[in-house]
Order: C-alpha cells, then sequence, then structure tokens
C-alpha cells in the first residue's frame, strides 16, 4: 500500500494544528488534546463556558473535511483498512492508549512538547516509536 505524501499541505495542516492549539491556550487558558475536548463535552460536571468551547473546537475539526470540499470541489482523499473488526481494535486500542496515557497524541504531542512536559515527551517518543514499529512489522514482515 502506498501513501501520497504531500509537504506543502502536511506543512500547511501542521501550521493549522499549531496555531489553533496556540489560540485555544491563549484565549482560553486550555490545552487542544483532542480526547480531553470531547469528554469535557460529555463530562457530568463541566462548566458552560468549557463545554461550549470545547464543542465549537470539536465542530471545527468535524467542517474540516466539508470546507476541503467546499474549497477543492472535491473530498479529501482517505485510506482506511475495510475490515470492520480491524477498525473496531484499532479504535478500542487508540481509546486504551488515550485514556492510559492520560492524553492523546494531539494533547502529547503538540501541547505538551511545546510546553516542554517531560510526561509528553516519553508519551510521544513511546507512540511514535509503537507507530513505527507497526508499519515496519505490517508493510515488510507481513506484507499487508
Amino acid at each position: 500500500m502506498e501513501t501520497e505524501f504531500t509537504p506543502w499541505l502536511s506543512l500547511g495542516g501542521g501550521m493549522l494544528i499549531g496555531a489553533s492549539a496556540v489560540m485555544l491556550m491563549a484565549t482560553n487558558g486550555r490545552i487542544a488534546g483532542i480526547s480531553g475536548l470531547t469528554s469535557r463535552i460529555f463530562a457530568r460536571a463541566s462548566d458552560s463556558e468549557a463545554r461550549g468551547v470545547s464543542a465549537l473546537f470539536v465542530l471545527g475539526l468535524l467542517l474540516a473535511a466539508p470546507l476541503w470540499r467546499l474549497a477543492s470541489g472535491a473530498w479529501p482523499v482517505q485510506t482506511v483498512p475495510d475490515s470492520p473488526i480491524l477498525m473496531a481494535v484499532a479504535g478500542a486500542l487508540v481509546g486504551f492508549g488515550a485514556t492510559y496515557g492520560n492524553g492523546c497524541t494531539s494533547g502529547h504531542g503538540v501541547c505538551g512538547i511545546s510546553r516542554g512536559s517531560a510526561r509528553s515527551i516519553v508519551a510521544t517518543v513511546t507512540f511514535m516509536a509503537t507507530a513505527i514499529a507497526t508499519v515496519f512489522i505490517t508493510r515488510h514482515l507481513i506484507g499487508a
């Protein structure tokens, strides 16, 4: 399976992610970790301002693909496995990892490292090493 790497689009996307994380921290003092923002929306005891800001941030994520379609005329290309079982297992593992690691890749990788958090640096090194090993095993050893 070959993926299409587009350095300029990737750089632009990374800059937008970084800018949104900085804006959220500057305006609301909140970390732009998606698992934390999403859980804040559904928390039983949460102040309404935090819930509203979190909901708007997540809504912005959900609107990204439709906005891309409006701007470019085509839906963004995304390749996912065609196995519902594989996707369910992957989703469960991601959820477990975000819970066990006290945050997700965006919270640790984008926001935690920029704050110099040792815990986030360890978490990011761990999930990057795991991702590298997974890609190596699935593409070069198993041949998927």
